[in-house]
């Protein structure tokens, strides 16, 4: 059951150096219901830093996510605040990054030792801000194995004001392991994920880790209400719009060659303000992947000597590789 009135039942995941605005804009193209996430943002970054680079985004990215890193709840509410005056839909706070560096800043999974703290955080940001508040993390840390210590730790941050959770399938190793081991090694539990939502059928429970196919994703939504999807994603994207017809049996599958259209139409609008194209057609590679001529696809929307030229009209040169009818068509 969700708790307010925006879907969470595709979500893309936060993927640092990936879902960037960029990303999601594509993500959106792929699935118009998804709710896309941004990378983590550090309180630090949008209280010292430029706060336009960080949050602008286009209205077509909406419903979005501002995923926050922070572990002082007074400057977590004040970015709140900042996430929402920009128009953001949720404010998500990080308790599941592994990295040493975000350790250092004390926040991200370590956290997950510190409920009492992270409901403090939660309850700044809750009372900060009128959108939902969400929390995106593991099931345990380290050799804590067992389900009670999760349960724990969701139970308290609902007391705090969260209703919906996103939960990474694994522990997370905070000494020893690369954040890519840690998305790998860990082994996945997804029963646990399963029996949360059933000790806690109110909150809104998101299922993240692992997940590849859409048949896996069918098998998922029998047991929880939404589930999110990252890297399987950005490697194959269309992934995303084969998922969202399933899920609203009244939509069409929306087909390569219009995303890649609209992609087109974006990255001219964008390069005439001077974003580098290759910020753009770095996200796309994967849109035909497992089709035929797939790799002169990629060859050219990653071309430096093309991407130099900053013309957004190469993606219209890569589509006729790809699917040359389309184009002819659309013409």
């Amino acid at each position: 059951m969700l708790t307010d009135n925006m879907t969470r039942q595709l979500c893309t995941a936060p993927m640092m150096d990936w879902s960037d605005r960029h990303c999601r804009y594509f993500f959106r193209q792929l699935a118009p219901g998804a709710l896309v996430y941004t990378e983590m943002v550090t309180t630090g970054a949008l209280i010292h830093g430029d706060v336009k680079r960080h949050l602008a985004f286009d209205p077509a990215e909406h419903p979005g996510s501002l995923q926050l890193g922070g572990s002082e709840p007074d400057e977590l509410a004040q970015c709140a605040k900042l996430g929402e005056s920009w128009g953001y839909d949720e404010i998500n706070l990080n308790c599941g990054c592994p990295s040493e560096r975000v350790q250092r800043g004390s926040f991200g999974a370590c956290l997950m030792a510190e409920p009492q703290l992270v409901a403090d955080c939660v309850k700044a940001m809750v009372d900060a801000v009128a959108i939902p508040v969400t929390v995106k993390h593991r099931l345990g840390i380290n050799s804590i194995e067992d389900y009670e210590f999760v349960q724990r730790f969701v139970d308290v941050l609902r007391s705090a004001g969260c209703e919906s959770f996103i939960v990474h399938a694994r522990n997370a190793i905070l000494k020893g392991l690369s954040p890519k081991d840690n998305r790998q090694v860990p082994p996945l539990k997804y029963d646990y994920v399963y029996r949360l939502k059933q000790d806690f059928p109110a909150s809104c429970i998101i299922i993240n880790g692992g997940i590849e196919t859409a048949a896996e994703v069918n098998e998922h939504f029998l047991h929880v209400d939404g589930v999110m999807l990252g890297r399987a994603a950005y490697h194959n994207p269309y992934l995303l719009a084969r998922i969202e017809a399933t899920l609203n049996a009244a939509t069409e599958i929306v087909s390569r060659a219009k995303i890649t259209l609209a992609m087109h139409a974006y990255a001219s609008g964008q390069t005439q303000r001077g974003t580098p194209l290759r910020a753009i057609t770095r996200h796309m590679l994967g849109l035909y992947h497992g089709q035929p001529n797939a790799r002169a696809w990629r060859r050219l929307l990653c071309d430096p000597a093309r991407l130099a030229d900053n013309n957004a009209d190469v993606i219209l040169e890569a589509l006729q590789f790809v699917d040359g009818e389309a184009l002819e068509i659309s013409a």
